[in-house]
């Protein structure tokens, strides 16, 4: 069973209820049309029984013609004689119909020109005589019926509009979910990158040194793995505090802070210990930053350094200064001659621009004169820059 517009109907029955519809009134509409003024039945009053009922099942397709006819049929039986009283009760169901189906939305224009012409015609056969009390009632079944088509309608437009909100609105939730789902994919695929990108690299030059030690010196060796195993726990760690976001809510969450400037001298540290001299400058107080642009500062510092380390002569320049509203960071290294085989997939300068304007801030990257390269970043410092960058 299934509910629907009030009523419980089985659902063959809901499928043809508009068709079964019509039907019962099409069938209701001959029998008034026969037997409501109570004289015999005639071949005329038959005729005009089966013309009331075909304009019945034709309403919804053609309502003003099917209307416009029967008012027609309607006024010249009056004007020759005694119009059958199911003929008048039929007009006040085409008016509803055409009301409620007509394609420009008129409906006491119908209901005028039927009554008018009914009026008209009664006045014009029957003079004063025509006048009688029961013409309120022919007034009333006339315009009521018009209200009534006209009522309908609305109602059926409102719902339509209402159900189309609906699914523009259900449209919009899954276009948001499913943009959500994108944000944050690249967020743990940017992520990622950062933290696999700087270890990795650290654990190549390692490897190297590892392997140029133990042929020349292998007692030596053992410091060198010492940081290769180091750089992996490091990595690790960091890649499983990325990912732990996609863990299921009931598991333990991480205790581990996420990294920010705070953590740059472990990383100059960890930088220093394969041999990669980073010369550090800071003017102004360090202080605490909003969480975006801590993480973003720390990222971009950590790109910039391993970029330097992989391409640059051996030697990078961290200039970093705090100023009231910004913090302001810059990493310049000369590029190698020559440069290395190796080549990055692009995606850390990237990765850098991305977090730069996550934070609205402003990033440059590129070559300087005297075959150095640089990064600068500006990004917010100020206590309420977070709230701007949540809205």
């Amino acid at each position: 069973m299934q509910y629907l517009d009030g009523r419980w109907l089985p659902p063959w029955l809901n499928r043809h209820r508009a068709r079964l519809g019509d039907i019962t009134l099409v069938v209701a509409v001959f029998v008034v049309v026969l037997k409501v003024d109570g004289s015999p039945v005639s071949a005329w009053t038959l005729t005009f029984a089966v013309l009331a009922s075909v304009t019945t099942w034709l309403r919804r397709r053609y309502p003003e013609r099917c209307l416009a006819l029967l008012t027609v049929v309607t006024v010249v039986t009056i004007l020759f004689g005694a119009a059958p009283g199911g003929l008048v009760l039929t007009l006040g169901v085409l008016t509803y119909s055409a009301a409620l189906y007509a394609p420009r939305r008129r409906p006491w224009f119908y209901a005028l020109l039927v009554w008018g012409s009914l009026v008209a015609a009664g006045s014009a056969a029957y003079f004063w005589e025509w006048w009688k009390p029961d013409q309120f009632g022919l007034f009333a079944w006339i315009f009521g019926g018009a209200g009534a088509g006209d009522s309908t309608r609305m109602r059926r437009a409102y719902i339509a509009e209402v159900t189309e909100r609906a699914r523009q609105a259900e449209l919009t939730r899954e276009e948001e979910a499913r943009r959500r789902v994108m944000d944050e994919r690249l967020r743990i695929a940017r992520e990622l990158h950062d933290v696999v990108a700087h270890h990795i690299a650290v654990i190549s030059v390692h490897a190297g040194a590892a392997g140029h030690v133990l042929r020349n010196d292998p007692e030596r060796v053992w410091p060198v793995l010492g940081h290769i195993r180091t750089a992996a726990d490091t990595v690790l760690e960091e890649i499983k505090s990325v990912i732990s976001v996609l863990r299921d809510p009931d598991e333990m969450d991480s205790t581990e802070p996420t990294p920010g400037l705070d953590r740059l001298p472990d990383l100059l540290d960890s930088l220093r210990a394969i041999g990669f001299e980073v010369r550090h400058q800071q003017r102004g107080e360090s202080r605490p930053l909003p969480a975006v642009a801590d993480l973003a500062a720390y990222r971009i510092v950590q790109e910039a350094l391993t970029n330097a380390h992989r391409y640059g002569d051996g030697s990078a320049l961290l200039d970093v200064e705090y100023g009231p509203e910004t913090v302001t960071f810059e990493v310049t290294n000369r590029i190698a001659h020559p440069r290395p085989r190796r080549s990055g997939s692009g995606f850390g300068l990237l990765g850098m621009r991305e977090r730069a304007a996550a934070a609205h801030g402003t990033i440059t990257a590129g070559a300087i004169a005297g075959g150095s390269f640089r990064v600068h970043a500006v990004l917010p410092a100020a206590a309420d820059s977070e709230l701007k960058v949540l809205t």
